[in-house]
């Protein structure tokens, strides 16, 4: 049997950096410390029209990074996370849109992060790097959209870790675009949410290899970060895809072994993730974003969630997912009925998915049809507060 090429409509797309350097303004984080030097890693797809009105910034979830769609170079054995929502034709038409998509502070995967080298000691961050906020990664992708000489964004498009993002961006720069997509997210994260999070923190802590975090010179933790992998893909799944796809099946012959090995067909699925993450994540960077993710509240200043909506001036999409408990439809609603009761542009939709909250990354057919709508349509203005 050959091996076919993978096709994407985006075709080879490069990758850019932005780098804000010493002899700019550090960059101060929410946390009380600076960041002198920083780079972003970024891709863009499309083109900017004239009048820079027509980008889409496009936010990834906890494990992405930039390459939201295409291709780095012929050879790669898969596209972009994201292949399927955006390119020509697709949800984010980039015949029509320019869409960018950054990695967020904090990461492994271009954009500053403890894996990357301190120029005050020549030496990687590490547990050295200072915690970051989601506020700080919009504050970092507001400066890359200004750096791209656009100042207000047709949308901002987020699932997961990246609705978060796309909230913070509705709330902190609201005149800075006109429309934003929510999908699987929440305003914050529930008590269980952070349990899952602290679980995978110390299985890559109690990994004898971690060394506090000062592992870039040996071997890395990669039990422990695999065990965490495993866990938050647990969390992604829903109890009906596991049993569609895994049931009690084993995975090899019909008889159990009786040893401690792995014998059902889902154990060896997990471990597999686990290992494959290994090879492009690193264990670091799972602990500083999922701290802030554990961090976001976006009601936090104010005396109740609809208060953080009241100087919103973007129409809002939001998406949930029927079987996603991690981020469930009830997180959904209530931002739904908080943009309500602000008197803001909202619209909603359920979809029925037996997928889980990986949803947001497999139902593209229906997804797309929504979010292209959405896009496409005529901005509808409810109430005195909706001028832009």
């Amino acid at each position: 049997m050959g091996v076919y090429p993978v096709r994407s409509p985006s075709g080879i797309v490069p990758e850019h950096d932005f780098a804000l350097t010493g002899d700019d303004t550090p960059f101060h984080l929410e946390g009380g410390r600076t960041l002198a030097n920083v780079n972003v890693r970024y891709e863009t797809y499309g083109n900017l029209n004239d009048d820079r009105s027509n980008a889409i910034l496009v936010l990834h979830a906890f494990s992405g990074d930039a390459h939201a769609a295409g291709l780095h170079h012929p050879d790669d054995p898969t596209a972009g996370w994201w292949d399927l929502m955006i390119g020509p034709g697709r949800a984010l038409d980039t015949n029509r849109y320019f869409v960018i998509s950054s990695n967020v502070l904090g990461s492994c995967s271009g954009t500053t992060g403890p894996s990357s080298t301190d120029p005050d000691t020549g030496q990687r961050y590490a547990m050295r790097f200072p915690f970051v906020t989601i506020g700080d990664m919009v504050r970092l992708q507001h400066q890359l959209v200004t750096h791209l000489g656009i100042e207000r964004l047709f949308a901002v498009v987020g699932g997961s870790m990246g609705g978060m993002q796309a909230l913070d961006w509705a709330v902190r720069y609201p005149h800075a675009m006109e429309r934003v997509v929510l999908l699987a997210t929440t305003a914050q994260l529930s008590a269980q949410a952070i349990a899952f999070n602290e679980v995978g923190r110390n299985a890559i802590m109690s990994d004898p290899l971690w060394e506090n975090g000062d592992y870039y010179d040996g071997p890395v933790p990669a039990r422990g970060l695999a065990v965490a992998r495993m866990i938050g893909h647990i969390t992604y799944l829903s109890s009906e895809s596991m049993r569609m796809k895994f049931g009690r099946r084993l995975q090899r012959g019909d008889a159990f072994a009786f040893d401690a090995n792995d014998q059902f067909a889902v154990e060896s699925y997990l471990a597999y993730q686990g290992e494959k993450f290994v090879d492009r994540f690193d264990a670091n960077s799972y602990i500083y974003l999922s701290r802030a993710m554990d961090y976001f509240d976006l009601s936090v200043r104010y005396p109740h969630l609809e208060g953080a909506f009241a100087a919103t001036r973007a129409a809002f999409l939001i998406i949930s997912y029927s079987s996603d408990w991690l981020f469930t439809t009830a997180q959904s609603k209530e931002i739904v009925y908080a943009l309500a009761r602000a008197g803001r542009d909202v619209s909603y939709t359920e979809i029925d998915s037996p997928y889980g909250h990986d949803a947001f990354l497999l139902e593209h057919e229906i997804q797309s049809e929504l979010v292209a709508r959405f896009l496409a349509s005529p901005r509808v203005y409810r109430g005195q507060h909706n001028e832009i």
